[in-house]
């Protein structure tokens, strides 16, 4: 892997991770269209730390109050039933479903899943239930209304983005617009729930950096500090976009693009795996 190949797949990463098109579905696709090797499974997940970083820091000061209240709440009973006590609770519970399914599933995930006929399907497939989601969704709670539910229920839809094509946020924004809550509440619950999953698979994959069959090194660093700029731009843009737009161009990107792969893979212009 070349440092052209990095900053492209870098700027990719920074781009989807949190706009509900998948992050990991365009790191899959693109380099295969490009005519690039398939950068696998391990250093997709280890880039994703420079986009959650940029999590962190535009959220840190809810990320700080919300891990300092729910430690102290540990202790101190009167502080349980405050919102950032709660959210430390539905961000940590909530993170339970893809910690265990990603163990349950590694081989499947660096393997069998990383075929495109199943991204482009997922592209579709996840692109459809996001615009019912739009439809019956009464969109009318915010993040101070999510409920312990409320965080197990994302928390099961975020463990369905370990499938190239499926999207975290799309999946956990989806699950939350079905909860009826906002367009930005699901959109800033989503990304506060990225961050424990997120960073702890980035950790787990780091391993294989610079290994026999992994990622190299001094690629894997140029991406990743390419997404970290990226991403941080791309939250602000998402945050303001959903307030005052729907989903629907995320639906229609996602349903052209997967039936564009699903030609081409029947043309057989780019092979599956």
């Amino acid at each position: 892997m070349g440092a052209l190949e990095a900053i492209v797949l870098g700027i990719v990463q920074g781009l989807t991770e949190f706009l509900p098109i998948s992050s990991s579905g365009h790191l899959l696709f693109v380099p295969r269209l490009a005519g690039w090797p398939d950068p696998g499974a391990a250093f997709t997940a280890v880039i994703q730390l420079g986009t959650m970083l940029a999590v962190v820091l535009y959220f840190w000061r809810d990320l700080a109050r919300i891990a300092f209240t729910w430690a102290r709440s540990l202790w101190r009973p009167e502080l349980r039933a405050s919102l950032d006590a709660r959210m430390g609770w539905y961000i940590t519970l909530g993170t339970i479903p893809i910690g265990v399914a990603g163990l349950v599933f590694d081989d499947e995930i660096e393997g069998a899943a990383r075929n495109l006929w199943l991204n482009a399907s997922m592209l579709i497939a996840l692109g459809l239930v996001l615009l019912l989601a739009e439809r019956v969704g009464a969109q009318s709670r915010r993040v101070d209304q999510i409920t312990l539910r409320d965080g197990l229920v994302v928390g099961l839809f975020q463990a369905l983005a370990l499938i190239p094509g499926v999207s975290r946020s799309g999946a956990t924004i989806t699950g939350g617009l079905f909860l009826g809550l906002t367009r930005e509440a699901a959109a800033r619950y989503s990304f506060l729930l990225s961050v424990p999953a997120v960073v702890l698979s980035g950790l787990y994959e780091l391993r294989h950096v610079g290994a026999g069959g992994g990622p190299p090194v001094a690629p894997t660093v140029i991406a990743t500090v390419v997404s970290f700029a990226v991403g941080y731009a791309s939250i602000a843009w998402l945050l303001r976009f959903l307030v005052r737009h729907s989903t629907l161009v995320f639906v229609v990107y996602r349903v052209a693009l997967g039936v564009f792969l699903l030609t081409l893979l029947s043309l057989g212009v780019i092979a599956p795996s």
